[in-house]
Protein backbone atom coordinates (compact mmCIF):
# COMPACT_ATOMS: atom_id res chain seq x y z
CA UNK A 1 0.00 0.00 0.00
CA UNK A 2 1.64 3.46 -0.67
CA UNK A 3 1.87 5.74 2.12
CA UNK A 4 2.45 9.30 2.47
CA UNK A 5 6.16 8.83 2.73
CA UNK A 6 6.38 6.63 -0.64
CA UNK A 7 4.28 8.83 -2.54
CA UNK A 8 6.20 12.09 -1.70
CA UNK A 9 9.33 9.84 -2.33
CA UNK A 10 8.36 8.64 -5.82
CA UNK A 11 6.58 12.25 -6.83
CA UNK A 12 10.11 13.66 -6.19
CA UNK A 13 7.99 16.33 -3.52
CA UNK A 14 10.02 14.57 -0.60
CA UNK A 15 13.38 15.89 -1.73
CA UNK A 16 12.24 19.45 -2.10
CA UNK A 17 10.47 18.92 1.03
CA UNK A 18 6.87 20.39 0.01
CA UNK A 19 4.50 18.49 2.57
CA UNK A 20 1.24 16.93 0.40
CA UNK A 21 -1.73 17.24 2.58
CA UNK A 22 -5.23 16.32 1.14
CA UNK A 23 -5.41 18.52 -2.21
CA UNK A 24 -3.42 21.55 -1.25
CA UNK A 25 -0.13 20.71 -1.33
CA UNK A 26 1.11 23.46 0.21
CA UNK A 27 -0.98 23.19 3.05
CA UNK A 28 0.83 22.43 6.40
CA UNK A 29 2.38 18.96 7.18
CA UNK A 30 -0.15 17.22 8.78
CA UNK A 31 -0.62 16.63 12.45
CA UNK A 32 -1.96 14.11 14.86
CA UNK A 33 -5.90 13.85 15.08
CA UNK A 34 -6.06 14.61 18.71
CA UNK A 35 -3.78 14.68 21.83
CA UNK A 36 -4.42 12.25 24.88
CA UNK A 37 -2.85 11.93 28.23
CA UNK A 38 -3.29 8.78 30.40
CA UNK A 39 -4.03 10.22 34.08
CA UNK A 40 -1.74 7.88 35.81
CA UNK A 41 1.09 10.38 35.14
CA UNK A 42 -1.41 13.15 36.87
CA UNK A 43 -2.58 10.49 39.49
CA UNK A 44 -1.39 12.70 42.76
CA UNK A 45 -3.28 15.55 41.03
CA UNK A 46 -6.33 13.95 40.61
CA UNK A 47 -6.71 12.31 43.72
CA UNK A 48 -5.91 15.81 45.38
CA UNK A 49 -8.30 17.67 43.10
CA UNK A 50 -9.64 15.69 39.89
CA UNK A 51 -11.93 18.84 38.64
CA UNK A 52 -9.50 20.91 39.19
CA UNK A 53 -6.67 18.73 37.26
CA UNK A 54 -9.05 17.99 34.01
CA UNK A 55 -9.58 21.70 33.72
CA UNK A 56 -5.64 22.22 33.35
CA UNK A 57 -5.42 19.47 31.41
CA UNK A 58 -8.01 21.08 29.15
CA UNK A 59 -6.60 24.59 29.21
CA UNK A 60 -3.27 22.80 28.33
CA UNK A 61 -4.84 21.55 25.33
CA UNK A 62 -5.44 18.06 25.82
CA UNK A 63 -8.88 16.54 24.17
CA UNK A 64 -8.79 12.86 24.71
CA UNK A 65 -8.39 11.24 28.34
CA UNK A 66 -7.18 7.56 29.20
CA UNK A 67 -8.11 6.51 32.66
CA UNK A 68 -6.79 3.77 34.97
CA UNK A 69 -8.55 1.61 37.86
CA UNK A 70 -6.53 3.64 40.93
CA UNK A 71 -7.53 3.29 44.50
CA UNK A 72 -11.10 5.01 43.83
CA UNK A 73 -11.95 3.61 40.46
CA UNK A 74 -11.78 4.32 37.04
CA UNK A 75 -14.32 7.18 37.46
CA UNK A 76 -12.15 8.88 40.09
CA UNK A 77 -14.59 8.54 42.86
CA UNK A 78 -17.77 9.63 41.13
CA UNK A 79 -20.26 8.15 39.07
CA UNK A 80 -19.26 7.22 35.28
CA UNK A 81 -21.52 10.10 34.34
CA UNK A 82 -20.63 12.77 36.51
CA UNK A 83 -16.99 11.83 35.04
CA UNK A 84 -17.94 12.07 31.62
CA UNK A 85 -19.71 15.24 32.11
CA UNK A 86 -16.99 17.24 34.04
CA UNK A 87 -14.09 15.74 31.27
CA UNK A 88 -16.05 17.30 28.85
CA UNK A 89 -16.85 20.65 30.44
CA UNK A 90 -13.01 21.17 29.86
CA UNK A 91 -13.23 19.85 26.33
CA UNK A 92 -11.90 15.95 27.37
CA UNK A 93 -13.02 13.05 25.66
CA UNK A 94 -12.68 9.93 27.68
CA UNK A 95 -11.53 7.30 25.62
CA UNK A 96 -10.56 4.27 27.72
CA UNK A 97 -9.00 3.22 30.95
CA UNK A 98 -6.95 0.55 32.01
CA UNK A 99 -8.62 -1.58 34.78
CA UNK A 100 -8.10 -3.84 37.07
CA UNK A 101 -10.17 -6.50 39.35
CA UNK A 102 -13.33 -4.48 40.50
CA UNK A 103 -16.88 -5.43 42.37
CA UNK A 104 -19.09 -7.06 40.12
CA UNK A 105 -16.04 -8.22 37.43
CA UNK A 106 -14.97 -7.26 33.98
CA UNK A 107 -18.18 -6.94 32.45
CA UNK A 108 -19.69 -4.87 35.03
CA UNK A 109 -16.94 -2.13 34.33
CA UNK A 110 -17.39 -2.36 30.16
CA UNK A 111 -21.28 -1.64 30.52
CA UNK A 112 -20.20 1.65 32.63
CA UNK A 113 -17.44 2.38 30.06
CA UNK A 114 -19.63 1.52 27.66
CA UNK A 115 -22.23 3.86 28.97
CA UNK A 116 -20.60 6.94 28.64
CA UNK A 117 -18.96 6.01 25.33
CA UNK A 118 -16.08 5.09 25.80
CA UNK A 119 -14.27 3.05 23.36
CA UNK A 120 -11.73 0.90 24.90
CA UNK A 121 -10.89 -1.13 27.85
CA UNK A 122 -7.21 -1.86 28.38
CA UNK A 123 -5.30 -4.69 30.50
CA UNK A 124 -2.21 -2.90 31.49
CA UNK A 125 -0.56 -6.01 33.05
CA UNK A 126 0.07 -9.48 33.05
CA UNK A 127 3.23 -9.53 34.28
CA UNK A 128 6.64 -12.05 33.58
CA UNK A 129 6.28 -15.25 33.10
CA UNK A 130 7.83 -18.78 33.26
CA UNK A 131 6.37 -20.59 30.66
CA UNK A 132 5.04 -18.86 27.13
CA UNK A 133 1.87 -21.57 27.22
CA UNK A 134 0.81 -19.07 30.15
CA UNK A 135 1.01 -16.22 27.26
CA UNK A 136 -1.47 -18.44 25.15
CA UNK A 137 -3.91 -18.88 27.81
CA UNK A 138 -3.60 -14.74 28.24
CA UNK A 139 -4.55 -14.62 24.59
CA UNK A 140 -7.62 -16.89 25.76
CA UNK A 141 -8.24 -14.46 28.02
CA UNK A 142 -8.43 -11.71 26.22
CA UNK A 143 -10.64 -13.02 23.47
CA UNK A 144 -13.15 -13.75 26.02
CA UNK A 145 -12.80 -10.40 27.48
CA UNK A 146 -13.20 -9.03 23.47
CA UNK A 147 -16.43 -10.67 22.79
CA UNK A 148 -17.48 -8.70 26.26
CA UNK A 149 -16.71 -5.87 24.92
CA UNK A 150 -18.05 -6.57 21.66
CA UNK A 151 -21.69 -7.17 23.18
CA UNK A 152 -20.98 -3.35 24.35
CA UNK A 153 -20.34 -1.69 21.55
CA UNK A 154 -16.49 -1.34 22.92
CA UNK A 155 -12.87 -2.85 22.05
CA UNK A 156 -11.00 -4.26 24.03
CA UNK A 157 -7.21 -3.68 24.25
CA UNK A 158 -3.61 -5.14 25.84
CA UNK A 159 -0.49 -2.96 26.78
CA UNK A 160 2.29 -4.61 26.65
CA UNK A 161 5.11 -3.88 29.17
CA UNK A 162 8.77 -4.52 28.66
CA UNK A 163 8.20 -7.87 29.93
CA UNK A 164 6.47 -9.32 26.33
CA UNK A 165 9.68 -8.68 24.20
CA UNK A 166 12.09 -10.69 26.47
CA UNK A 167 11.78 -14.00 24.96
CA UNK A 168 10.28 -16.96 26.87
CA UNK A 169 10.92 -20.59 26.47
CA UNK A 170 12.93 -18.79 22.74
CA UNK A 171 9.91 -16.83 21.95
CA UNK A 172 8.81 -13.44 22.04
CA UNK A 173 5.38 -13.17 24.17
CA UNK A 174 4.10 -10.46 22.23
CA UNK A 175 4.37 -12.45 19.07
CA UNK A 176 2.81 -15.02 20.80
CA UNK A 177 -0.50 -12.23 22.13
CA UNK A 178 -0.46 -11.11 18.50
CA UNK A 179 -0.42 -14.45 16.64
CA UNK A 180 -3.27 -16.10 19.16
CA UNK A 181 -5.70 -13.03 19.48
CA UNK A 182 -8.47 -12.58 17.19
CA UNK A 183 -7.68 -9.29 15.52
CA UNK A 184 -11.78 -8.96 15.01
CA UNK A 185 -11.79 -8.66 18.84
CA UNK A 186 -8.33 -8.03 20.65
CA UNK A 187 -6.56 -4.89 19.86
CA UNK A 188 -3.10 -3.46 21.23
CA UNK A 189 -1.55 -0.24 22.94
CA UNK A 190 2.01 0.07 22.01
CA UNK A 191 4.30 1.74 24.54
CA UNK A 192 7.11 2.87 22.26
CA UNK A 193 9.48 3.32 25.11
CA UNK A 194 9.14 -0.36 26.37
CA UNK A 195 9.28 -1.42 22.79
CA UNK A 196 12.68 0.45 22.16
CA UNK A 197 14.07 -0.32 25.13
CA UNK A 198 13.98 -3.72 24.66
CA UNK A 199 15.77 -3.37 21.54
CA UNK A 200 12.67 -4.28 19.56
CA UNK A 201 11.63 -2.33 16.12
CA UNK A 202 8.52 -0.33 16.66
CA UNK A 203 8.06 0.84 13.25
CA UNK A 204 8.08 -3.33 11.93
CA UNK A 205 5.78 -4.16 14.25
CA UNK A 206 3.18 -1.81 13.43
CA UNK A 207 3.71 -2.26 9.31
CA UNK A 208 3.39 -6.40 9.97
CA UNK A 209 0.37 -5.85 12.21
CA UNK A 210 -1.27 -3.55 10.58
CA UNK A 211 -4.33 -2.24 11.99
CA UNK A 212 -3.63 -4.31 15.68
CA UNK A 213 -1.96 -1.07 17.35
CA UNK A 214 -4.91 1.19 17.65
CA UNK A 215 -3.79 3.30 20.72
CA UNK A 216 -0.04 4.09 21.98
CA UNK A 217 1.73 5.59 24.56
CA UNK A 218 4.25 8.07 24.62
CA UNK A 219 7.58 9.78 26.27
CA UNK A 220 10.89 9.44 25.26
CA UNK A 221 14.21 8.14 26.24
CA UNK A 222 17.54 10.04 27.45
CA UNK A 223 19.95 10.81 24.97
CA UNK A 224 23.27 9.15 27.35
CA UNK A 225 20.78 6.07 28.46
CA UNK A 226 21.28 5.02 32.36
CA UNK A 227 22.72 1.36 33.15
CA UNK A 228 21.01 -1.74 32.10
CA UNK A 229 17.83 -2.43 34.54
CA UNK A 230 17.39 1.23 35.13
CA UNK A 231 15.31 1.81 32.11
CA UNK A 232 12.32 2.93 33.55
CA UNK A 233 14.56 6.00 34.54
CA UNK A 234 15.95 6.63 31.23
CA UNK A 235 12.52 8.28 30.30
CA UNK A 236 12.29 11.69 29.35
CA UNK A 237 9.57 14.36 28.17
CA UNK A 238 8.95 14.30 24.82
CA UNK A 239 11.20 16.26 22.17
CA UNK A 240 14.49 15.70 24.44
CA UNK A 241 15.22 12.25 23.62
CA UNK A 242 15.97 9.47 20.80
CA UNK A 243 12.94 8.87 19.54
CA UNK A 244 11.89 9.91 16.23
CA UNK A 245 8.37 10.59 16.61
CA UNK A 246 7.64 12.25 13.71
CA UNK A 247 8.18 9.09 11.46
CA UNK A 248 7.05 6.81 14.00
CA UNK A 249 3.24 8.32 14.46
CA UNK A 250 3.23 8.88 10.92
CA UNK A 251 4.04 4.94 10.01
CA UNK A 252 1.40 4.71 12.89
CA UNK A 253 -1.42 6.57 11.45
CA UNK A 254 -0.64 5.22 7.81
CA UNK A 255 -1.54 1.61 9.78
CA UNK A 256 -4.27 2.15 11.88
CA UNK A 257 -3.45 3.57 14.96
CA UNK A 258 -6.27 6.04 16.36
CA UNK A 259 -5.61 7.39 19.65
CA UNK A 260 -2.46 8.57 21.24
CA UNK A 261 -1.78 9.40 25.09
CA UNK A 262 1.18 10.99 26.37
CA UNK A 263 2.30 9.22 29.39
CA UNK A 264 5.81 10.26 31.32
CA UNK A 265 7.10 8.82 34.81
CA UNK A 266 10.12 10.29 35.14
CA UNK A 267 9.58 13.73 35.62
CA UNK A 268 12.27 16.53 35.22
CA UNK A 269 10.05 19.64 36.65
CA UNK A 270 8.57 20.53 39.82
CA UNK A 271 5.02 18.84 38.94
CA UNK A 272 3.61 16.20 36.54
CA UNK A 273 1.31 18.72 35.69
CA UNK A 274 4.13 20.88 34.18
CA UNK A 275 5.87 18.02 32.71
CA UNK A 276 2.22 17.47 30.48
CA UNK A 277 2.37 20.88 29.88
CA UNK A 278 6.22 20.35 28.14
CA UNK A 279 4.92 17.24 26.45
CA UNK A 280 1.78 18.71 24.77
CA UNK A 281 3.55 21.58 23.56
CA UNK A 282 6.02 19.20 22.03
CA UNK A 283 3.37 17.84 20.07
CA UNK A 284 1.07 20.78 19.08
CA UNK A 285 4.41 21.93 17.11
CA UNK A 286 4.90 18.16 15.90
CA UNK A 287 4.82 17.79 12.09
CA UNK A 288 4.73 13.92 10.46
CA UNK A 289 6.99 13.05 7.92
Amino acid sequence: MTNRRSFLKNTGLLALSIPLFGNDIFAAPPKLPAWGIQLYMVKENMEKDMPGTLKQLGTMGYTQIESYSGTQGMFWGVGNKEFKKLANNFGLKVISSHYNDEPGGFERQVEKAAEIGMKYLVCPWKGPQKSIDNFKRFADEFNSNGEICKKYGMRFGYHPHDYPYKKVDGQLPIDILLANTDKDLVDFQMDYYYTITEGQNAEKYLKEHRHRFKLCHMRDILKHRLPKDSEEESSCDLGQGTINYPRLLSTALDNGMKYFFVEQSRFYHETPLQSAKVNIDYLKKLRLI
